[in-house]
């Protein structure tokens, strides 16, 4: 099942499991069983800690293994294959199972222990999602760290039958206790915040205590990672408040035109980010929604951000990299079907729709990406552009008009999503040139039509632009003096990776030149006052 070179790096890894573990496999006679037990007797082969036993149980998946610790409670079980970006979650979870110690801060892993109840996980990922693993690597260690916690990670191209039954269309998918709990990405810190209501209100009142930044930046992509760390090297007290650190980097599936890097995925990126700005003494602050942006009332004062969780944060300088996120076509059907067959990523919620007609919406690079990606899934693709013409680069194009399964329209404009209530049927769209409706049989719509700036609740404080964006100057600055901004939230041309590490980088100098420049002025001020 492993290749030799994979087997040699995991037998490396398993070299750090400190106590006995059971490998307990549930087979039956399918093809994937046979994949499984090869993929277990080459793990058991690897590590003389570890045992594989094939036990006949009741109610449980098939095929499916549990991992668990010898003579104890502590255990993880798998529905399927955790191979492709699940491999990392297998060995972890071989890892953590097998004594080794998380990396994670000591006080989550306490507020993991202190949860108090019956916790009965389940989770629908796919091999392709580049999101699953987080959810899963997070709800397994807790399982491992509270045996009040049970864990299952479930294939559901694997399990058709049960994704249909409980209509799972998007992944993650959580279930608590066989009741829907989440959808989508989350964080160890946030599956705790919905599971610990008193969370929240903790890390506000801790927020609310901490002293003014010289730099606050507001965003923790690829621009507001910059920024911390060109601003931290300068010396100065520096916080990052991130909803989510990585911003759309961790949608993002492959990069391949970051320049040194031939080719990486998003996740990946992120996490070297973060590991990167904590190299330095940077206070992030994740988890935290930005609300309000009150600008100084006077040169030298101090700018304050207030929070969602009721904290606020006050700073001398600021540096806005709120990015932006997927636009949403605005149309009737479309927010009560999504999750329902309204997606907004192709690969991760791709193998749900196996066999199945879909529609993407919008003829850039990413919608014919995505059309191309689904055609080999799915049973048909009709791909609709709103313009006259597609505006994907040319070799997309030709690759799209290849396919048989996909039909291509353009000059249509989406009208609505139609369902039965549970689940999406169709769409219907207008021909912009002769105003005809048309109608489209189908079971899951994917738009991808741009991004929208996360900008909303700045439109008070500083100058925006028509679309929404935040006006800066070559220097990165707002129209506030000591306010600045980079990424995809500004009005720089160009909406990539690279080039927002790069604003980031100047905002933050043009942050610190901010500072120095203020300093003669503030200690003229302290003599005259003297």
């Amino acid at each position: 099942m492993l290749d030799d070179n994979l087997k040699q790096q995991l037998r490396g890894y398993l070299d750090r499991v400190t106590q006995p573990v059971e490998l307990v496999a549930a087979l039956d006679d399918s093809p994937k069983s046979q994949e499984m037990l090869g993929l277990l007797q080459d793990i058991e082969s690897l590590s003389d800690r570890i045992a594989l036993v094939q036990r006949d149980e009741d109610g449980v998946r098939r095929p499916s293994f549990a991992i668990n610790r010898a003579g104890t409670d502590v255990g993880v079980r798998f529905a399927g294959l955790p191979m492709g970006h699940e491999f990392n979650s297998l060995v972890l979870a071989l890892l953590q199972v097998g004594g080794h110690p998380s990396k994670e801060a000591p006080e989550v892993i306490e507020q993991v222990q202190a949860l108090d109840g019956d916790y009965r996980f389940e989770t629908f990922f796919s091999l392709s999602c580049q999101n699953c693993p987080d959810v899963v690597q997070a709800l397994n260690l807790m399982s491992v760290l509270n045996p009040k916690i049970r864990h299952e990670a479930i294939d559901g191209a694997l399990f058709q039958d049960e994704v249909e039954a409980r209509g799972v269309m998007a992944v993650p998918s959580v279930y608590l206790n066989g009741e829907p709990f989440a959808q989508g990405r989350m964080t160890l810190e946030q599956i705790l915040a919905k599971l610990d209501t008193g969370a929240a209100a903790k890390a506000a009142e801790k927020i609310a205590a901490k002293d003014p930044f010289d730099v606050l930046v507001v965003g923790g992509g690829p621009a507001g990672a910059a920024a911390a760390i060109y601003a931290a090297r300068k010396g100065i007290r520096t916080g990052v408040a991130a909803e989510r650190f990585g911003g759309q980097v961790l949608d993002t599936m492959g990069i391949e035109n970051f320049i040194s890097v031939a080719h990486t995925e998003g996740p990946k990126m992120a996490a070297a980010l973060e590991n990167h700005v904590k190299e330095y003494d940077v206070d992030i602050m994740n988890l935290q929604r930005a609300e309000k942006l009150v600008p100084a009332n006077a040169a030298g004062g101090l700018h304050e951000v207030r929070m969602a969780g009721g904290a606020a944060l006050k700073a001398k300088t600021i540096v806005l990299a709120t990015g932006a996120r997927w636009r949403q076509m605005n149309v009737p059907g479309e927010e009560a079907y999504r999750n329902k067959g309204v997606a907004y990523c192709p690969h991760c919620d791709g193998p749900l729709f196996k066999g199945k007609r879909v529609a993407v919406i919008g003829g850039g690079n990413s919608g014919v990406e995505a059309a191309i990606d689904l055609a080999g899934i799915t049973a048909h693709v009709t791909l609709i552009e709103f313009d006259d013409r597609l505006r994907a680069d040319e070799v997309l194009q030709a690759k799209l008009r290849s396919l048989k399964n996909v039909a291509i329209v353009t000059s249509g404009r989406t009208t609505e999503v139609t369902g039965d209530g549970a689940k999406v049927t169709g769409l219907t769209y207008e021909d912009r040139t002769s105003g005809e409706l048309h109608e489209v049989a189908l079971e899951g719509v994917f738009v991808q039509i741009g991004l929208l700036p996360n900008t909303e609740w700045l439109k008070d404080a500083i100058a925006l632009s028509p679309r929404g964006e935040i006006e800066v100057d070559a220097r990165g600055e707002t129209s506030v003096p000591g306010i600045f901004a980079a990424g995809d939230a500004t009005t720089v041309p160009y909406k990539q990776i690279v080039i927002a590490m790069g604003e980031g980088s100047k905002a933050a100098l043009s942050a610190f030149d901010h500072l120095i420049r203020m300093a003669p002025a503030e200690a003229e001020g302290a003599a005259k006052a003297a």
